[in-house]
């Protein structure tokens, strides 16, 4: 019996086959347009998946690197950057058989409501065709910016509400 419990742990190097499995896995579509043979496939995709790595830990070299475990099984990998101002979602990537059940929405939500608390903006980059976008346009994000192929979005906590200090009784 499955009960959904969504928890993260930090990636290890024992993680490398998994995190490629998921890389690939985000890639089926634009693979099945190239209609490559499976070794041309997976070459392309070994070298994507290391650049995709070599750019982020350039990048991002303070990221949180984690494993997305649902019921303690290995489903997806979340990348975040903590800075003072802003949180930046840098990756989010789900197996096939865990996406459109909440595992994403859920996460995004913790984060949100991690921003919020310590006053920040979540930002992230994604593909401009990528389903993903009605999730993150659900969850309160803006497109901000076009960069040729992606979108900049940002989500912004709500402005405290200031107290009216006319109506002191003292």
């Amino acid at each position: 019996m499955s009960t959904n419990i969504l928890s993260l742990r930090p990636a290890t190097d024992a993680d490398q086959e998994f995190l490629a499995g998921v890389f690939a896995s985000t890639r089926t579509d634009e693979l099945q347009a190239l209609a490559w043979n499976p070794i041309q496939a997976e070459m392309f995709l070994n070298i994507q998946y290391k650049a995709q790595q070599q750019s982020y830990s350039l990048s991002y070299p303070a990221a949180e690197n984690n494993i997305i475990l649902q019921d303690g099984q290995p489903v997806g990998r979340l990348l975040i950057d903590r800075s003072e101002e802003s949180i930046h979602l840098i990756d989010i990537a789900i197996l096939p058989d865990y996406r459109n059940h909440g595992v994403g929405a859920e996460l995004i939500s913790r984060l949100l409501g991690e921003a919020a608390t310590r006053g920040r903006e979540v930002v992230l980059t994604v593909f401009h065709t990528n389903p993903a976008i009605h999730l993150y346009e659900r969850l309160g994000f803006s497109k901000v910016d076009e960069e040729s192929l992606y979108w900049k979005m940002r989500w912004f906590p709500e402005p405290a509400h200031s107290q009216d200090v006319t109506s002191n009784p003292a």
